[in-house]
């Protein structure tokens, strides 16, 4: 299941799927993403030096700087992900 998921990451998706994709990794269930589940969810895909994405990514996304990433902060999320983690994400 989980090499499913790693194909549609680098072969494209829509930023909705990109959001129902973070959301597994909200282990929790707060419907924020810390820096722990960021790290996991980068881990998931293959990314290497995780603890330092999860880092930036959390620092680039947090726009009210309260240590996660929430609905609102989403899209800073996924700008990041573009860049940073190499991730084909289409709006819409």
């Amino acid at each position: 299941m989980a090499i499913k998921h790693v194909r549609s990451l680098n072969s494209g998706m829509t930023v909705e799927e990109f959001k129902e994709w973070l959301m597994r990794f909200d282990s929790d269930g707060d419907g924020r993403i810390s820096r722990h589940e960021l790290r996991q969810a980068i881990r998931s895909i293959g990314g290497r030096f995780s603890w330092w994405k999860s880092a930036r990514g959390l620092r680039q996304a947090d726009a009210n700087a309260d240590g996660f990433i929430d609905d609102a902060e989403i899209d800073n999320l996924v700008s990041f992900a573009q860049k940073k983690l190499g991730l084909k994400i289409a709006a819409g």
